[in-house]
C-alpha cells in the first residue's frame, strides 16, 4: 500500500509515541491506538504491520463507522450465500481476508455490542464464523484497534464490553495532537508546502513569511495532521509570486456572503439594555464604554494620541482574530487596500517586516 503521507515529526511527545509502536510491533498481541481525529492513527497501525513478522502477509482495513450497524458482522466475519437477503453469493470476511496478517480496525468503538461479542470470541480463540454458516474457520490474524474515545468510559457506561477491552489493550499507543507538538508544525508545514509546490510545478519552494509562520504557530489546530495539511495545500495552491506564502486561510467556507442555516437565524426579540454584556473578548473593540468616552475626552493631548493609538492597535488585532489571521479578509472588512493593512500592521508591531 503506497503512502503519501509519511510520519514525520521530532517532538519528544510524537517519537515517545512512535517508540513505544515500534517495540510493540514485534510481539504478536494487539495493539490499541489513541488519538483525535487527524492525528494519524492509521499510520501508526501501518507501522505496526510493516516492522512486525507479519510484514510480507496482508494488511486489511476496516472503518467501523462507515458501515450500518446491520452489516459490519457479515463485513468482519463474511457470510454464506442466502445468509440474508441480497446476499447471493458466498463471501470471505476481513477476518479471513487478513489471514496471517494484520487487520486494523479503525473507529472501534461504533461496534455494537452484538459485533463486540463475536469480535472477542475470533480474538479469544482464533475463529470466525460467517453468517448463515454452523462451521467455525480457524484464522491467524493479529489486530491492531484506533479510536479517539476514552473506552474505559464507554465501559463505565455500559456501552462496551470491558473483556474486550482488557483483550485489545496488551499495549496502548496515544498519539498527541498537534497543539502538543508545537515543534513539528512548521516542519509538517515546509513538507506539505514542498510538495504541494512540486505537484504545481514551481521551480522553487520559497517557504512562509514571518506572518504566515505565526498563524501556522499558533493556531491550535483541532482537525491535527490533517487539517493543517489542507491549509497548507490551499494556501500554496492559491499563491501565484515567487515571494513567500504570506496568505494563510484556516477556515475555506469564510466569507462575507456565506449563507446562514435557517435553524440558526434567531427570531427572539432584541435583548433590553439591562441584560448582561457578552464577555469582553467577544465584545467588538469599536464598542467603548461611557467611561472611556469621558476618559477620552478629559485627557491631555499627548495621552489622547497614545489612546487613539492603543485602539487602532486593538482594532487591527481584533479584525484579524476575527478573520483567523487571513489579511486580505481583515482589510476588506476595515475598508482598507492590503498594503494600508500591512503598512498599518506593520506600524503597531502586529507583523514583523518583510
Amino acid at each position: 500500500m503506497e503512502r503519501t503521507t509519511q510520519v514525520i515529526g521530532q517532538s519528544g511527545a510524537f517519537l515517545d509515541a512512535l517508540e513505544r509502536a515500534s517495540r510493540a510491533a514485534a510481539l504478536d498481541r494487539p495493539v490499541l491506538v489513541i488519538g483525535e481525529r487527524g492525528t494519524g492513527k492509521e499510520l501508526v497501525a501501518e507501522r505496526l504491520h510493516r516492522l512486525s513478522p507479519r510484514w510480507d502477509q496482508p494488511l486489511v482495513i476496516m472503518n467501523c463507522a462507515a458501515l450500518p450497524e446491520t452489516l459490519i458482522e457479515a463485513e468482519l466475519f463474511g457470510h454464506e450465500a442466502g445468509a440474508f437477503t441480497g446476499a447471493t453469493k458466498m463471501r470471505a470476511g476481513r477476518f479471513e481476508e487478513a489471514d496471517g496478517g494484520t487487520l486494523f480496525l479503525d473507529e472501534l468503538g461504533t461496534l455494537s455490542m452484538g459485533a463486540q461479542e463475536r469480535l472477542l470470541r475470533a480474538v479469544e480463540y482464533g475463529e470466525v464464523t460467517r453468517i448463515g454458516s454452523s462451521r467455525p474457520q480457524r484464522v491467524d490474524v493479529r489486530i491492531v484497534a484506533a479510536t479517539n474515545e476514552h473506552l474505559p468510559d464507554r465501559v463505565d457506561a455500559g456501552s462496551f464490553r470491558a473483556d474486550l477491552l482488557d483483550r485489545l489493550s496488551f499495549e496502548v499507543v496515544t498519539l498527541p495532537p498537534l497543539r502538543a507538538r508545537r515543534s513539528d508544525i512548521m516542519v509538517l508545514a515546509d513538507h506539505f508546502g514542498r510538495r504541494m509546490a512540486a505537484e504545481l510545478g514551481w521551480r522553487d519552494w520559497p517557504g512562509f513569511s514571518a506572518a504566515a509562520t505565526q498563524v501556522l504557530t499558533e493556531y491550535r489546530w483541532p482537525g491535527n495532521v490533517r487539517e493543517l495539511r489542507n491549509v497548507v495545500e490551499r494556501a500554496v495552491y492559491r499563491w501565484d509570486t515567487e515571494a513567500p506564502v504570506d496568505v494563510i486561510e484556516i477556515d475555506p467556507f469564510q466569507s462575507p456572503y456565506r449563507p446562514t442555516s435557517p435553524a440558526r437565524v434567531s427570531t427572539a426579540p432584541q435583548a433590553p439594555a439591562s441584560s448582561p454584556e457578552p464577555a469582553s473578548a467577544e465584545r467588538s473593540p469599536a464598542a467603548g464604554s461611557d467611561d472611556d468616552v469621558v476618559a477620552a475626552c478629559e485627557a491631555g493631548p499627548s495621552d489622547f494620541k497614545s489612546r487613539v493609538a492603543r485602539f487602532e492597535r486593538e482594532l487591527l488585532a481584533r479584525s484579524l482574530a476575527e478573520h483567523r489571521f487571513n489579511q486580505r479578509a481583515a482589510a476588506e472588512a476595515l475598508g482598507l487596500t492590503y498594503d494600508q493593512l500591512r503598512h498599518a500592521l506593520r506600524r503597531h508591531d502586529l507583523i514583523k517586516a518583510t
